[in-house]
């Protein structure tokens, strides 16, 4: 079984949050949760398991399955299962652990014995020792989700109480060709957007929010030459191994309606650095880029706000 984990983190660049005054709160009087931010981009959710907790999690739109520490899981005396998985990602392929929760909750929303991922989360928690798991998919999907980086807001809806008050383009996500041979817990979120670099070319890019920078794969493949100029620079992967990338110049990206002026991409820098994903995307799509994110799991669309 393999979960799909493209990128955790490169310390590269950061989006501003601005502080507001006024008191925030979800639409539709959905229960808001607190977020805090880690690199000013990645955010971070207060999580109970089995009814204790809470512990500091890794919202992450891009990984199909919830982890959990190997620190924690000895602490919950979670039992692991018979089953292994392969945890996949931007030049790593590691093995892990499969567990079984007996109740997940992220403020007032719950779901009963999901699966979880123990994964050595050492990268993240360099970052920020208190983070004890990553909050994926599998729990995520269950809800309507709204992002609200402007207010430091995650809003999880299982009545579509938000709808009739998020405003927007609706921006249909891309169901992607699954592979025969692999088990995907939840559909990625997968947008397709357009690059000035690359002409007409229709990009597919995965929403994460488990990523601090947008990032492709291989952009060589559509990018013109000259955008190649690049400054290597080093970072780590979610195995915590380092590794060089690169930061291609800035260009605009076009999502539906909506462009993003002067948006700078990473990629892997050398061949032995590549990954390419089984499940056809070009690269991925931070969360951060935007002011807020909604986030339809079941009627398979996004409301994007940028900043």
């Amino acid at each position: 079984m393999t979960i799909f984990k493209w990128f955790a983190s490169v310390t590269l660049v950061t989006t501003i949050f601005p502080v507001l005054q006024a008191e925030p709160h979800c639409p539709g009087n959905v229960d808001s949760l607190r977020l805090r931010s880690v690199q000013r981009s990645q955010i971070i959710a207060p999580v109970v398991i089995n009814h204790t907790g809470p512990y500091d999690f890794l919202v992450d739109t891009g990984t199909q399955i919830t982890m959990v520490d190997p620190s924690l899981a000895a602490e919950l005396h979670l039992k692991i299962q018979g089953t292994s998985a392969v945890v996949v990602g931007v030049g790593l392929r590691t093995a892990a652990s499969l567990a079984r929760l007996d109740f997940l909750e992220a403020g007032s929303r719950g779901i009963a014995n999901p699966l979880v991922v123990v994964q050595n989360l050492e990268n993240l928690q360099a970052t920020d020792p208190h983070i004890r798991g990553i909050l994926g998919g599998n729990f995520l999907g269950h809800f309507d989700v709204l992002i609200d980086n402007a207010h430091n807001l995650l809003c999880l809806d299982d009545a579509k109480l938000m709808r009739q008050e998020v405003k927007g383009e609706h921006i249909a996500l891309v169901t992607p060709t699954q592979p025969e041979e692999e088990a995907l817990f939840t559909v990625p979120l997968i947008i397709p957007v357009y690059l000035s670099g690359s002409g007409t070319r229709r990009l597919l890019l995965q929403l994460d929010s488990g990523t601090n920078v947008p990032f492709l794969y291989d952009p060589g493949k559509y990018l013109a030459l000259e955008l190649f100029v690049r400054t290597p620079r080093r970072g780590r992967s979610i195995d915590g191994v380092e590794r060089a990338f690169a930061v291609l110049p800035p260009q605009d990206l076009r999502i539906g309606n909506h462009i993003c002026h002067q948006i700078s991409f990473v990629t892997p820098a050398g061949n032995k650095n590549r990954y390419t994903p089984k499940i056809q995307v070009d690269g991925l799509l931070t969360t951060g880029l935007f002011r807020r994110v909604y986030i339809s799991y079941a009627d398979r669309f996004v409301v994007l706000e940028p900043w």
